[in-house]
């Protein structure tokens, strides 16, 4: 208990919030990275995922593919990056947490599009709808809150897996940590570790904030309609004939 007292009394004083090594300059330098590697992971997925889950084709190559590389050990990857570029920017943790993002992201993409019911996709074929059409006016609307879903999961690895990056001489709440073991500062460390559990749990909140507001009003109606109805025949309906009543 004294350690996290002493964790949050690293946060709140004044003096760590001022200078480039503060808490506002390490935050928004997290913030930026995940969103650029956000970004990165989903231009690469999501297409891919989107024609996997559109066309049925190749699917057990993505499920594959998204094993091989979940499996793959992220700080070996950056470390063994920096070392083959002789880098020490961003960019060897860029790649190595873009590859981290992209198996959530694309399991989403054509995980969602699978999950549609082919009745409003075949009625869509059949008022003579083109391909595309059917993607972008009936499958990706009903299929988005298990898209934002992968983009969720994606995101919170990545926010977590940035503070590791910063075992390279870059910015980022990962700093806190290595310098604070560089001089035992125990309180920064964990002090740290607490502004990075904080701002995952504020990117979950804000996620499945945005996955409830993507789900069609349709949807939504029919559910509670379903709901309304109990599922089951009225009190009042007439009993099919050759029932018995008492």
């Amino acid at each position: 208990m004294t350690d996290v007292l002493a964790a949050f009394g690293w946060i709140f004083d004044p003096a760590n919030w001022v200078g480039p090594s503060g808490i506002p300059v390490r935050l928004g330098e997290h913030i930026v990275y995940s969103l650029l590697t956000l970004l990165l992971a989903a231009a690469i997925a999501l297409p891919i995922g989107f024609a996997i889950g559109h066309s049925g084709k190749f699917r057990g190559l993505a499920v594959g593919v998204s094993g091989a590389l979940r499996a793959l050990p992220t700080l070996g990857l950056l470390i063994y990056l920096a070392l083959i570029t002789t880098n020490l920017t961003i960019v060897p943790p860029l790649i190595a947490l873009t590859i981290l993002a992209i198996p959530p992201i694309l399991a989403g993409a054509y995980s969602g599009l699978e999950s549609v019911d082919r009745a409003p996709i075949d009625a869509a074929r059949a008022i003579g709808m083109t391909g595309w059409q059917v993607f972008a006016k009936v499958e990706l609307p009903l299929a988005l809150p298990l898209v934002i879903g992968g983009i969720r999961s994606g995101a919170l690895q990545v926010i977590a897996t940035w503070t590791v990056a910063a075992i390279l001489p870059v910015g980022g709440l990962g700093r806190f940590l290595f310098d604070g073991i560089a001089v035992q500062n125990y309180p920064e460390m964990l002090g740290g570790s607490i502004i990075v559990v904080a701002l995952a749990l504020v990117s979950d909140g804000l996620f499945a904030l945005v996955q409830r507001l993507v789900v069609p009003r349709g949807v939504i109606a029919g559910r509670v309609r379903d709901t309304s109805d109990g599922g089951g025949r009225s009190p009042h309906a007439p009993a099919p004939q050759g029932a018995t009543t008492t």
